[in-house]
Order: C-alpha cells, then sequence, then structure tokens
C-alpha cells in the first residue's frame, strides 16, 4: 500500500504553524507497514486541492488529506473532493442536527456557516469524529481513495487510528532506534553502509549537535533484530543508547550503577554542562555541582590551576582542562571532575582559533584523561558559539560514558580536526 499525505492550508505554508500532523502520520503509517510516497502542502484553493488529489492516485493507492474541513469560508477540502469525484454535495440531515446539538450542548452560539461541515460529496462515507464536531471522509475517486481528516490533531489522530489505520493493509514494520555521539552523519552512514545493503532494511538518519540518530526499520522483530546487532557492531562505542534515552540519563545510570559522584567545572559552556546534567528528576543522587569559571583567573584562584600553566600556555590547553577536572573532583568531594575549556567565538583566544575544545576527566588514583578536539565552525563567529558550545556538552558526557565504561576514547573514528585524546 503506497500513501501520499496532502495537507491543506495557507497557515502551513506561510510558516504560522508547524505541520505536526504529517510527522506523525508518517511514524504511524510507517509503523504499519504502509509507504509513504510523498507529503505535499497546498493553499486553500479548491482547483489546487483538485489537482493535487488526482497527481497524488497516479503515485499512490491512497491519498490522506489533513484540513480543511471545518465550517469557515476558507475550509475547501469537501468541495474540491467532490470536484475531484465529479458528485455534488449534499446536506447529511443526521450530520446537521448533530452539529446543532453539540453547540447548544457546549452553550456556544452556533453561525449557518458552521453546517457546511454537514455537506458530505454524494456516494461519501463519513468517518465519525470522536473528538470534535467535523466528520472525516472517505471517497473513491479514479485511481484510488481519498479519506479527508481535521488538521485538529487531536482529532485527525483519533479518525486515523479508529477509521483509516485498519483500512490500509501493509506488513507490520519493527523498528529500532540506535543513538550515537560525537561522530559525524557521513561518517555514521559510511560505517553502515553493509546495513544499508540488507535486503528489506532501510535507515535513516538524524543528526543534531555532536549526535546522530539512527532508525532502522525492517518487516519483522527478527529482521530489525539481527540488522541493529550488525549496525551496532559496526559502529561500537559510539553508540551510546538503543532506545529513545539522552545521553545525559545513560551518564547518570553509569554513576549510580557505581555509586558514583560527578562535579563540573566549565569555561566555554558558562553552566550548560551542568544545566544539561539537572535536567532528569532525581540527578542529585549522582550530580554534585559545578563550577563556572569563565574568567581565567578563576580557574586558579576556584579550582586551583597552577598559575605558572596559565601564564605560560593561556587558558585554553588541555593540561588546564586536566587541572581543572581534578580541582573541581577535589574541592566538591566527587568521584569524578569533568571539566571542558576551549574557544567559542566569535574571536580566537590566547592563539587559538575559534572551536578548539578541551575536556578533561579526573578521578582519584589515576591521571585525567583529556580529549582535544577541533570543532567545525558553521558560519560566522557569532553563529558558531551556539552549536561550539553545544557539541562542546556533548563531548564531554561521551567522554565520561566512555570511561566509565573503560572504552577507547574514540574508538580511533571520533571524526574532529585536530582530535588528540591521551592520558594528561
Amino acid at each position: 500500500m503506497r500513501v501520499e499525505l496532502l495537507n491543506v492550508g495557507d497557515e502551513i505554508l506561510r510558516g504560522d504553524i508547524s505541520n505536526g500532523n504529517a510527522g506523525w502520520l508518517g511514524r504511524r503509517l510507517t509503523e504499519a507497514g504502509v509507504e509513504v510516497v510523498r507529503d505535499v502542502v497546498v493553499p486553500d484553493d479548491t482547483e489546487t486541492i483538485v489537482a493535487a488529489l488526482r497527481e497524488a492516485l497516479e503515485r499512490a493507492d491512497a491519498v490522506i488529506v489533513t484540513g480543511g474541513l471545518g465550517g469557515t469560508s476558507d475550509d475547501v477540502t469537501r468541495d474540491a473532493l467532490a470536484r475531484a469525484a465529479g458528485v455534488a454535495l449534499r446536506r447529511d440531515p443526521a450530520l446537521e442536527a448533530r452539529i446543532r446539538e453539540r453547540a447548544v450542548t457546549r452553550g456556544v452560539p452556533m453561525g449557518e456557516s458552521a453546517l457546511r461541515m454537514a455537506d458530505v460529496p454524494e456516494g461519501a462515507r463519513r468517518l465519525p469524529n470522536p473528538a470534535g464536531t467535523a466528520p472525516g471522509l472517505r471517497v473513491e475517486l479514479h485511481g484510488g481513495v481519498a479519506y479527508a481528516v481535521p488538521g485538529v490533531p487531536e482529532e485527525m489522530r483519533a479518525i486515523v487510528d479508529e477509521q483509516v489505520l485498519p483500512e490500509l493493509t501493509g506488513t507490520p514494520v519493527a523498528a529500532r532506534v540506535l543513538r550515537t555521539a560525537t561522530v559525524w552523519e557521513s561518517v555514521v552512514a559510511a560505517r553502515l553502509a553493509p546495513v544499508e545493503a540488507l535486503p528489506g532494511v532501510r535507515l535513516a538518519y538524524y543528526p543534531s549537535p555532536g549526535e546522530v540518530r539512527v532508525r532502522i526499520t525492517a518487516a519483522g522483530e527478527e529482521r530489525v533484530t539481527e540488522a541493529a546487532a550488525m549496525a551496532r557492531d559496526l559502529l561500537g562505542g559510539a553508540v551510546y543508547a538503543e532506545e529513545d534515552l539522552d545521553l545525559d540519563r545513560v551518564v547518570h545510570r553509569l554513576l549510580a550503577a557505581r555509586n558514583a559522584t560527578v562535579a563540573v567545572a566549565e569555561s566555554l559552556t558558562g553552566g550548560l554542562l551542568g544545566a544539561e546534567l539537572t535536567g532528569m528528576p532525581g540527578s542529585s543522587a549522582t550530580f554534585l555541582g559545578g563550577v563556572v569559571a569563565y574568567a581565567t583567573p578563576l580557574k586558579h584562584s576556584l579550582l586551583g590551576v597552577p598559575a605558572d600553566l596559565l601564564a605560560a600556555h593561556g587558558a585554553i590547553h588541555p593540561d588546564v582542562a586536566a587541572a581543572m577536572a581534578t580541582g573541581v573532583r577535589e574541592r566538591l568531594g566527587a568521584s569524578y571532575g569533568l571539566a571542558v575549556t576551549g574557544v567559542a567565538g566569535p574571536d580566537p583566544q590566547d592563539g587559538q582559533p575559534v572551536g578548539t575544545v578541551h575536556i578533561g576527566v579526573a578521578e582519584a588514583g589515576g591521571p585525567p584523561v583529556v580529549r582535544s578536539v577541533r570543532l567545525p565552525v558553521a558560519g560566522d563567529g557569532e553563529r558558531a558559539r551556539g552549536p561550539i558550545r553545544r557539541m562542546t556538552v556533548v563531548h564531554a558526557l561521551d567522554l565520561l560514558r566512555r570511561h566509565l565504561l573503560t572504552l577507547e576514547a574514540s574508538d580511533g573514528w571520533v571524526v574532529t580536526a585536530g582530535n588528540r585524546e591521551e592520558p594528561g
């Protein structure tokens, strides 16, 4: 079964609202084994909708239309469906009575235009709306069938789940999500080429600063389990979770399993690392606190970074990150110290270019470990600050995760220009 999505609304085209319906429908249909071949947005214009319906059914078996079923003058989806089918609109007396009764029950005035919701193309089947007033419609058209549902998300979802999906047959599709950190999307895709080549397996990539989510879909649980296992083997320690689990929660779980705690020392991130580690309820069990030592002198006075080290190299140096991690661990009494220092921009600092970052992890009884990276600068320095700071947080959490799991710092393929990972 091949389905096209047709979203109606000037407000979507103008960007006044985001098209969340299409995302929900895409996920829901894919899970049911229905192939979504295209997603189209059109304005509130009858002729445009008619043309889009005809074009959609040249490519797909069915089309799901969202929006344009209300009672105002710009709700023209019913008119377009009737015109596409070559039939007239007829007022449904039972539906009209329900609309009038609903208005009385709710105690709201009803304009006559609201009765447009009772107009149904001849031969169409009404799809009852358990969450609202306007019903959905099922209309047979040349080349396939159109399902029209309201644009209100709650109403759309109720009608689709209860009445549309059961009619759309397909092979149930199983899915797995692998979450990776500190590896470029292109490198993840290259590593997973053997998985991409498996018959009946599809991969989708969702990058964000410092992370890539990989969604693996296949027909049946056995097939997707096999593909996910193969992908995890190929990606190695870059995979930090096989579920919808954020990196900070993974770190908290690892710390809790060891009855351990962490404290952070931050420079360029200005508190973002501590904020990330306090986002989870119950995080106080493993996160003690942090020191934001943004000014260089504070790295000495608050964290004990040697003054001669700062004088010789400035604040942007791997040994400074190591000393910051050691200092915050000792001062806050944590099992682990995690520290970041670097240049977020817009200008270089201490002779170091924008994107230079050093991250240190320290624990009692062993030397600190430092990850030094050159993060990419997208656009000018001002626009780069946000992504660099976010990527720094991801790199810091990932380094601590790897340290807790005794993994190699990067498996040899964390791709960041100027990579440097070594004991400090």
